[in-house]
């Protein structure tokens, strides 16, 4: 399987697709997932003549299961370290959820003309609790709560998730329980020390300043009914965070 491996001798598994004199559109998927969660994504771009990129998280998928490093600075790190391998020049970099948080740090801190433009979706940026700086996050006892399900009844934590992270709780809604299976599939895959301690790295990380240093176009995206990154917590800019991304 292709991969690197970091500094720590964890091998960060990716996929690398399409003609490597095309430009490159890098996938960073949210947590506990994997980099099969893009699929669909890299196969439709792929056919329209750019390289597709996407790796799992260290912990996740297929990338080791290591003890160490569950947080965001590693996880750029990390992302620094497979660019630097790939060589990408000029690339768009696409993040969901705990990924937009890891794309707008790295965007925010990338080599001049590693970056050409950034994609937010549903992003955990700028910070998801609920501090006395972000009175409108989410509150702590809901990630304690994420906490202690990750910990002791992860598989069937995860079979439930499944059900408002695609809004088949809603009414109306038409549920496909293979889109359920694959989402519970790519969590089971990663280690469950990685997706205990990645919830702090998602959910209390501020990127307020990397979105402040950010200066290549940025779009973000985000569902007016978004069960597990609520928009009025996330997507609504606070001051000088759209300036950020002008």
């Amino acid at each position: 399987m292709p991969a690197i491996t970091t500094s720590d001798n964890t091998e960060i598994f990716y996929k690398d697709w399409g003609s490597k004199e095309a430009q490159a559109i890098m996938f960073h998927h949210g947590w506990p997932l994997s980099s099969d969660d893009w699929d669909a994504q890299m196969m439709f771009f792929v056919e329209k003549g750019f390289r597709v990129i996407a790796h799992d998280r260290r912990g996740h998928g297929r990338s080791t299961q290591t003890g160490v490093g569950h947080d965001m600075d590693t996880y750029v790190a990390d992302v620094v370290g497979l660019t630097d391998a790939l060589d990408l020049k000029n690339a768009i970099h696409v993040g969901h959820s705990t990924g937009g948080g890891e794309v707008a740090r790295y965007v925010a801190r990338a080599k001049p003309g590693r970056v050409a433009k950034a994609v937010l979706i549903s992003a955990v940026a700028p910070i998801m609790a609920k501090t006395a700086a972000n009175p409108d996050g989410v509150p702590m006892d809901v990630f304690d709560y994420v906490r202690e399900q990750t910990a002791t009844n992860r598989a069937q934590f995860f079979h439930d998730f499944t059900m408002p992270f695609f809004g088949y709780n809603r009414e109306g809604a038409k549920v496909s329980e293979a889109v359920r299976q694959n989402w519970w599939r790519q969590g089971m895959m990663g280690s469950a020390l990685a997706h205990y301690k990645g919830i702090a790295a998602f959910s209390e990380t501020d990127f307020t300043d990397d979105l402040k240093r950010i200066k290549v176009p940025t779009l973000v995206m985000h569902g007016e009914d978004d069960q597990v990154v609520p928009l009025r917590q996330r997507a609504r800019c606070r001051p000088g965070w759209s300036r950020a991304l002008n």
